[in-house]
C-alpha cells in the first residue's frame, strides 16, 4: 500500500522528470549510462566463454541490463533533498546503470564478481553481500557497484554501474516478491511476509544442496 507521502513524492518526480528527461544533458547522461552497461556486459560475456573453455560449463545463465526510468532518478534525488540535475544524477546516485547476472550456483557468483574486479579497469566502490548476510524479509543477492572507463571520441569517461549477482532461485523468489509487493488487495501483508520468508529460506537449502551434488559429481568426474 502507498502511503500519501511517498505518493505525492512520486507524482511530484513524475511532473518534474517528464520535463528533465527532455533535456540534451539528460539524454547524453543516459547514453553514457548505456555505453557503460555494454563495457560490463562485454567484459563479463568474455569471462563466461573463457570459463566455459576451462570446466566445460558457463558459469551464469543469464544476464539483464537496465536503466532507472526518468522518474526513478528524479524520485531517488527528491527523497534526498538532491537538485534535479545531471551533475547530482552522476555524483550521488550509484544504481541508475544495473546489470543483473543470473547463475547456477552461489560459488559461480563469487568466482565471477571476484574475476570482474580484479580487471585494471573496473574498480570497485562497493559491495554488500546478502547472500551471506540476507536481509530480514529472506532477500538474497551479490551486490557490486563499480567504476568502468568508456571510451569516447573526445576522451575516456569514468562511469558507475551496480551489478547484481543471483542464483536461479533468488532470482525466482525476488521476482514472485516484487510482484506480491504491488498487491493491493493482501489483507495480512505480516503473514504473506512471513511465508516468503520461508520459501526464501527453503529455496537457499536447495541451492546448498544443488551446489553439493555438483561438487559430489565433479569429484567423480
Amino acid at each position: 500500500m502507498d502511503y500519501p507521502e511517498e505518493s505525492h513524492l512520486m507524482k511530484e518526480a513524475e511532473e518534474i522528470a517528464k520535463v528533465f528527461s527532455r533535456t540534451k544533458e539528460f539524454a547524453d547522461m543516459m547514453t553514457l549510462y548505456r555505453c557503460a552497461i555494454m563495457e560490463i556486459e562485454t567484459k563479463l560475456r568474455v569471462l563466461n566463454e573463457e570459463f566455459s573453455l576451462q570446466y566445460d560449463r558457463n558459469p551464469f545463465e543469464s544476464i539483464e541490463s537496465r536503466l532507472k526510468s526518468p522518474a526513478s532518478i528524479v524520485e531517488k534525488m527528491l527523497s534526498r533533498g538532491l537538485e534535479i540535475n545531471v551533475e547530482n544524477m552522476e555524483g550521488e546516485l550509484f544504481d541508475i546503470a544495473g546489470i543483473r547476472v543470473v547463475c547456477s550456483f552461489r560459488e559461480d557468483i563469487y568466482r565471477l564478481a571476484d574475476l570482474l574486479v580484479q580487471q585494471d579497469d573496473v574498480l570497485l566502490l562497493a559491495r554488500k553481500d546478502y547472500i551471506k548476510h540476507p536481509k530480514s524479509n529472506g532477500y538474497r543477492s551479490f551486490h557490486m557497484i563499480v567504476d568502468i572507463p568508456i571510451f569516447l571520441s573526445e576522451g575516456k569517461r569514468h562511469m558507475k554501474v551496480e551489478v547484481q549477482f543471483r542464483t536461479i532461485s533468488m532470482d525466482f523468489w525476488a521476482s514472485v516478491d516484487h510482484k506480491l509487493k504491488y498487491k493491493k488487495e493482501l489483507k495480512s501483508p505480516e503473514e504473506v511476509g512471513e511465508r516468503l520468508k520461508k520459501c526464501a529460506d527453503t529455496l537457499s537449502q536447495l541451492d546448498e544442496e544443488m551446489e553439493e551434488i555438483r561438487k559430489s559429481l565433479d569429484k567423480r568426474a
